[in-house]
């Protein structure tokens, strides 16, 4: 760089601060303006001498600090809990759960029983998280979403009685295909189609809907058998069609689409013995230190260094760490507890940052789902417990572990707001509404409610709703100085693992930019 250019850059620097200089450099064409998904491609000496605390051993801190290693970076990594993964937190039998304003639970599973309380799933797309798991050897397999055989329930339909998700996907559709074809051939979409086009899609509404010669609707082997085929004469009966009418008054159809959401495909993938063992393998791939039980307390920056001051949890001892940058994927309910020299904007929009609510709560049971053909995926119930979501593994053991209520949102929030017990009593009847007779049968109950553990203090963030103001979700989405915040919740994706991956490796790129400029101010 010419020095005409290094003493604009250095004068920008100087008087505007990071964000100033960066322009600058963004404006000589020095730095991009947008970054890719993929981690950037840092030379592997490119942080040496430079060192950086990490804040969070969740999946976006620990990815940060696995490519700030790999690009040559000091790095040492500080989290609260015992364990590694944050949001991502696979519990199995004797492990304790500790609950804000609540009673400490121990699970009771079975032996090889697990139970993601976090995230459970991992979509075929993304390919960032599942990069990790490939190039760190944890083993995959796949997760079932999307189950034909599950249920739907509703008060308000059919009597309350379950109906198979197949019935109800391909009834409705037989439906709907037969009003088309009926308005097709009365000529309502004459204007719409020509002739051909018109025969076309007759021709096909004949398929997609399983309709007969005459264009009508009577049911389908696609909805299940009263009587299955079997051996010699036994030929199969199919079940009548539900009523459209019905079908539309069912509350719980809309649950129907569930797979064709992009990020709910029928098929997903998940590590093998729980989802924990991605963070894990990320942890032993670190070769600096790892610090965990250690609650920080503040942290503050000059124009030098960044520094955060800590507290074992068990032993009580304060101590302070300090390093050239500073990346925080701390949640920001709890972030907002923490004392900082963050500029008073940036305190404003942590503090105002309105999280969802979410809550989960297993159980160990006889696997007496799988006599109703249910491998695997979600049934929906409704009301306060939203779901029924089976296991994907251990087809045909004696027990498995069942995840009797999912729910989120509003829902959550009055499901939260009730007793462990009561929780667990209301769960408990609504698998006992859905699979009659075996609510006895749910064993070792465990409820996890996110916004009541002590380092989330809730799920996720969308920051365009829930009153939050997008405007904050952009400047915290910036570096201060030399601190810079990460994390799921400063992604499109602040619900999944993805979104940590994607906001880690975004970190990573700001980072490398910081420390050019630097080198432009201060060179080596």
């Amino acid at each position: 760089m010419s020095t005409t250019r290094r003493s604009f850059v250095s004068r920008a620097f100087a008087l505007g601060g990071f964000a100033a200089g960066y322009a600058a450099l963004q404006g000589l064409g020095l730095s991009s303006t947008a970054f890719a998904q993929d981690a950037p491609p840092l030379p592997r000496d490119f942080g040496k001498g430079a060192s950086v605390l990490v804040l969070g051993a969740g999946i976006a801190g620990l990815v940060a600090a696995y490519e700030l290693e790999r690009a040559g970076f000091s790095v040492t990594v500080v989290e609260a809990r015992e364990r590694v993964g944050g949001r991502n937190w696979t519990l199995r039998g004797g492990d304790k759960v500790e609950t804000l304003d609540g009673p400490t639970q121990t699970a009771g599973f079975s032996p090889g029983l697990y139970f993601n309380a976090g995230p459970a799933r991992l979509p075929s797309h993304h390919q960032g998280v599942l990069s990790y798991a490939k190039a760190l050897g944890v083993p995959l397999e796949v997760e079932v979403n999307s189950s034909r055989s599950s249920l739907l329930q509703s008060d308000k339909a059919f009597g309350g009685k379950p109906i198979q998700q197949r019935q109800a996907v391909n009834d409705l559709r037989g439906g709907l295909s037969e009003l088309l074809a009926k308005a097709t051939r009365g000529g309502a979409l004459d204007q719409a189609l020509t002739a051909d086009d018109r025969q076309a899609l007759l021709g096909f509404l004949k398929t997609y809907g399983d309709l007969d010669a005459s264009g009508a609707y009577k049911g389908s082997e696609r909805s299940g058998y009263v009587t299955a085929p079997g051996a010699a004469d036994q030929k199969g009966v199919t079940r009548p069609p539900l009523p459209l009418r019905d079908l539309l008054a069912d509350e719980a159809l809309p649950y129907a689409l569930f797979e064709d959401n992009i990020l709910m495909q029928a098929t997903m993938l998940e590590p093998t013995g729980g989802m924990d063992a991605i963070p894990k393998a990320l942890a032993r791939a670190l070769k600096g230190p790892l610090i965990l039980g250690a609650e920080v307390t503040a942290l503050r920056q000059n124009d030098k260094a960044a520094e955060v001051a800590i507290r074992d949890r068990r032993t009580g001892a304060a101590r302070r760490l300090g390093a050239d940058y500073l990346v925080v994927t701390v949640p920001l309910p709890v972030l907002a507890k923490i004392q900082s020299d963050l500029p008073a904007p940036v305190k404003a929009a942590v503090a105002g940052a309105v999280y969802d609510h979410a809550s989960k709560v297993a159980f160990d049971a006889p696997r007496f789902w799988e006599a109703q053909q249910i491998y695997g995926g979600l049934s929906f119930v409704g009301g306060e417990t939203t779901l029924v979501w089976y296991p994907s593994t251990g087809f045909h053991t004696p027990r498995g572990l069942l995840v009797g209520a999912y729910t989120v949102g509003a829902a959550a929030k009055t499901f939260q707001a009730r007793s462990f017990d009561q929780q667990i009593a209301l769960t408990r009847a609504a698998v006992d509404k859905l699979h009659p007779g075996h609510g006895q049968d749910l064993a070792a109950p465990l409820v996890i409610d996110w916004n009541r553990q002590a380092f989330n203090l809730g799920p996720w963030i969308h920051w365009e709703a829930d009153g939050n103001d997008p405007a904050a979700y952009r400047l915290l989405d910036q570096p201060q100085g030399r601190v810079f915040l990460s994390g799921a919740h400063l992604s499109q994706l602040p619900s999944w693992q993805e979104g940590g991956v994607a906001a880690a490796r975004r970190t990573v790129g700001l980072i490398a930019d910081r420390v050019r400029a630097d080198r432009l101010v201060t060179p080596h």
